[in-house]
């Protein structure tokens, strides 16, 4: 539970479901790890993860793992800085070269560095550290051109250029010109392999250094108490507040609530299926064989023409087959009418006056007939002779 206090008075107090790191765990004079013990003890999901933030609460711990990459990796692909621990002031005798720069305990923000020029002022600092009762390492001074801010937020990639202006040894402190530049694949390589250190760290960013002569030299790594740079910084935090809302959301969601709206869904598109009738397999291979099946016989344009020509002759019998009907119906139908609308005195006349007009129409017609067939015999008879 967090609680929210106003001297003695409680102002609030809740228990949170995750929680997003971007404050070091340790610094000069600050020492947060009781509060990262209770949410680790809580089970609260974060952003590094309580367990790669414990694990940066001492950077020659996480100096040491970056030893273990450059292993893996060699020195040209992973340059990684020359560093001597010195676990107290007892084992401080010299350093390998000098100068160098004396790192005391475990601070950020240019805290705790001094450079050192000589044995005389070595021993000078090792009473210092005798003093705070901690330990120290100590790293080869280089005079540097600019150093390189290598940064990742999930997926996103940046990368920037920083030298100093108002000629402190220190490049991270003081006035600096900024400079975002391309994202090569050597400096990808840097950061993916730092980002699978603790079991993952979805925020991190690497420190190095280039020389005069343009080696370049990763010093440290930072996790997602990262400082943002340059005018993109606005980004970088939307792109922070997205990461933040996916992890939550994958994280305090019941799997029983997905996995239920997962199962409804797939019981209605069976059920729609099933009202359809058949199965969802079974509809599908339907669809399938009623569209690649084959007609029996002839080609493809050929059946095609053939289908049609067979529907069009159809339709027109049909057609016909209809109009045949109709017309008798349509008589009959008038002649009812008729027969309706005159006197019952005049409908024995008419019915035979209508039967008298029929023969003679049928008696006309037959006529015709037999006069056609006689002059195509005489034309056959004049062109091939008699027949």
């Amino acid at each position: 539970m967090v609680v929210f206090r106003n001297g003695a008075k409680v102002v609030r107090s809740f228990k949170p479901d995750f929680v997003l790191i971007r404050q070091n765990l340790r610094d000069a004079g600050e020492d947060h790890k009781n509060i990262l013990l209770a949410l680790k003890f809580g089970g609260v999901p974060s952003i590094n993860s309580i367990n790669a933030i414990y694990n940066f609460q001492d950077k020659p711990w996480v100096f040491a793992h970056m030893m273990d990459i450059q292993k893996k990796l060699g020195k040209e692909k992973f340059p990684l800085i020359e560093q001597s621990y010195f676990p107290n002031h007892k084992e401080m005798l010299s350093a390998p070269r000098y100068p160098c720069v004396f790192k005391i305990g475990h601070a950020h923000g240019g805290l705790g560095k001094i450079r050192v020029e000589s044995n005389a002022d070595f021993q000078d600092m090792a009473s210092v550290v005798a003093v705070a009762n901690t330990y120290c390492t100590t790293e080869p001074y280089i005079d540097a051109k600019f150093d390189v801010h290598i940064q990742k937020i999930g997926a996103m990639y940046k990368c920037f250029q920083r030298k100093s202006i108002s000629g402190n040894w220190k490049t991270n402190t003081g006035s600096a010109m900024l400079e975002q530049t391309a994202m090569t694949e050597r400096y990808k390589i840097w950061v993916d392999e730092v980002a699978a250190l603790f079991g993952g760290l979805d925020i991190c960013a690497i420190e190095a250094i280039v020389d005069k002569s343009g080696n370049e030299h990763i010093i440290e790594v930072n996790d997602s108490a990262l400082t943002l740079m340059g005018d993109s910084q606005e980004d970088d935090r939307r792109y922070i507040a997205e990461l933040v809302a996916i992890k939550m959301q994958g994280v305090t969601r019941p799997p029983e609530l997905m996995r239920g709206a997962s199962r409804q869904s797939l019981t209605g598109a069976t059920t729609a299926l099933s009202s359809r009738g058949g199965s969802p397999t079974e509809e599908v291979s339907s669809r399938l064989s009623m569209s690649e099946a084959p007609l029996p016989g002839g080609s493809p344009s050929q059946q095609r023409r053939d289908s049609q020509a067979s529907q069009s002759s159809s339709i027109s019998g049909f057609s016909s087959a209809s109009g045949t009907r109709r017309q008798p119906d349509e008589s009959s139908q008038s002649s009812q009418q008729s027969a309706q609308q005159k006197a019952p005195l005049f409908g024995r006349q008419t019915s035979l006056t209508t039967g008298a007009t029929n023969d003679s129409t049928v008696g006309g017609s037959g006529d015709d007939t037999e006069d056609t067939m006689k002059n195509l015999r005489k034309t056959f008879a004049g062109i091939f002779g008699d027949m």
